[in-house]
């Protein structure tokens, strides 16, 4: 398969797997303590009926499947830890993200939409690190939009792309970020105010989704500013952050992309072939993962190593099997079948492109 794809070119697909060689970290056992709070928020969870938006109180309403399937154990958790292990500010927190949700549509956003942002390639969910988090690149030097609310859109829409592409045992991602500059456009400065905007909605939504942040390329003012900063930032977020570094020590050779960071892995961004491709692949994890939620009784506290196909025994005791439409799979077989599927895709993305293109031609 390495030498066909080589024979092709350079990759022009996501990759639906981390190596075999990449292993999560280990979660933590609970103590007694933490297992009690993790239950008292559990019950709340369980009580949870309506969602109620201040802002938008047409969208008010009782929670929907998608919502209740979003109250996993683990994310009880991520909220519980975010908190430190506050049950009632916990709970507080998950009502505020779930009626958040709803009124900024984050659920709702199509690949259309945001297609126009996502042109240049200037955010690649591409590869996994060594512990299986999904690495997310942010090229701030391919810009190609001026600021709006569409290009905030754009970077939550990737990062729910980055969360259904998590493996089972892994619940964050890595971040990785170039600096580099673009010759085509030259202002690639974030007003303040959407600044504060990204970072209120990723500290109060996406608690404990950051495993690591990569990054290279790092201008002097930049640079200055994070020297500045650092000592306000939480040690254990501080160590999070790595720049210029030896980027494999963190990512396999053949996951990380060779543009820039060093990386055996050669991938070119054309648009035609990774949007359809990663949305596609996105699609079928998402299904794959309501279908094992179904499956096992709709429970509210569901494990996400069951949803994500880790292991088959849900948390209320239900044993998955694959129905006769094979929705999922164990082992690597998904994986596997998912890699042929955007292979396959992006090949008649490329045909189809090459036959207007001839057309045009002709004309």
């Amino acid at each position: 398969m390495a030498a066909a794809a080589a024979s092709q070119g350079p990759r022009k697909t996501p990759i639906p797997a981390p190596t075999p060689d990449s292993k999560p970290a280990p979660r933590p056992e609970l103590t007694p303590e933490q297992q009690a709070k993790y239950e008292a928020l559990l019950d709340k969870a369980k009580a949870f009926t309506e969602i109620k938006c201040d802002k938008e109180k047409d969208k008010s309403g009782p929670l929907t499947d998608r919502e209740l399937s979003w109250l996993t154990r683990d994310c009880l958790l991520r909220y519980l830890r975010a908190t430190k292990w506050s049950v009632d500010d916990a709970a507080k927190r998950l009502l505020s993200t779930m009626a958040w949700r709803r009124e900024y549509g984050i659920d709702d956003f199509t690949p259309e939409h945001i297609s126009p942002e996502q042109e240049t390639g200037k955010q690649i969910i591409l590869g996994f690190d060594r512990q299986g988090r999904p690495c997310q690149y942010l090229n701030p030097g391919r810009q190609n939009t001026d600021a709006s609310p569409r290009q905030i859109q754009h970077l939550f829409y990737m990062v729910e792309r980055v969360v259904d592409m998590m493996p089972p045992g892994v619940e964050m991602l890595s971040l990785m970020i170039n600096f580099k500059p673009s010759k085509q456009r030259q202002n690639t400065s974030v007003p303040v105010s959407m600044a504060r905007e990204v970072l209120h909605i990723l500290q109060n939504h996406y608690p404990e989704r950051l495993g690591k942040a990569l990054i290279i390329n790092v201008p002097w003012i930049v640079q200055g500013f994070f020297k500045i900063i650092t000592p306000f930032i939480d040690p254990v977020t501080r160590e999070k952050l790595k720049f210029n570094e030896d980027m494999k020590q963190y990512v396999p050779e053949e996951q990380l992309w060779s543009s820039d960071w060093n990386g055996d892995l050669d991938f070119e961004y054309h648009h035609e072939a990774y949007w359809p491709a990663l949305n596609e692949l996105c699609r079928q994890k998402r299904e794959q993962r309501l279908a094992r939620w179904v499956a096992a009784g709709k429970a509210v506290g569901e494990s996400e190593d069951y949803l994500t196909g880790g292991t088959d025994v849900s948390v209320t005791g239900f044993e998955y099997t694959a129905d006769a439409k094979g929705i999922s799979e164990k082992g690597g077989e998904a994986e596997a079948e998912a890699e042929a599927e955007t292979s396959v895709l992006a090949e008649k993305l490329a045909g189809a492109k090459l036959e207007g293109e001839t057309a045009e031609a002709q004309a």
